[in-house]
């Protein structure tokens, strides 16, 4: 079995087979993404995993630039509620966080998760990551690190489109650096 049918097995065991590989660094990192963070998203500012309590865009790149491989997760949902897309992806991203213990656990010491969605672990978020209730827990998303998902999922051939109504089936990426 080669390495990656291993980890595949792995992910398989937690539910989540719709994934495909990727070299680190042809993932596209952009300041866009992050000034759209910063002039567009709630959680900016107010969230201990996202920016600012994050790396600069720069860093952002090197730190991709130091794994070989990582693996792209899609998921696809329509809700019939805006509210329930808040339990759907805290579960999601739960089971996330389980799979990248189990990938640390299984001998990949630098197993590193970039979320679907921004961390919902708490009810309400504290600002400031010297604050945080579950600093080992909690990760950014891939859009706090600076990655234009869109431009990224693309080149792998996932489906991804800007949604102008709730009832539209959501495309989210969840990224797993591995090594």
């Amino acid at each position: 079995m080669t390495h990656h049918e291993q980890l595949e097995s792995l992910f398989g065991e937690h539910g989540f087979s719709d994934l495909r590989w990727i070299d680190p660094t042809e993932i596209a990192v952009a300041e866009w993404v992050r000034m759209k963070c910063a002039y567009g998203c709630s959680s900016y500012g107010r969230k201990a995993a996202c920016p600012p309590n994050l790396p600069s865009v720069a860093d952002c790149r090197q730190f991709f630039h130091e794994y070989a491989v990582a693996a792209v997760f899609h998921f696809a949902r329509r809700v019939d509620e805006t509210e329930d897309r808040l339990p759907w992806t805290r579960e999601v991203n739960r089971g996330l966080m389980q799979l990248e213990r189990d990938v640390f656990l299984s001998g990949h010491f630098k197993a590193f998760l970039l979320l679907m969605a921004p961390c919902s672990l708490c009810d309400t978020c504290v600002p400031a990551r010297a604050e945080c209730k579950h600093p080992k827990l909690a990760r950014p998303t891939p859009e706090g690190m600076a990655v234009d998902v869109f431009t990224t999922v693309r080149k792998l051939g996932y489906p991804i489109e800007v949604l102008s109504d709730y009832a539209q089936t959501m495309n989210r990426y969840a990224f797993l650096l591995v090594e």
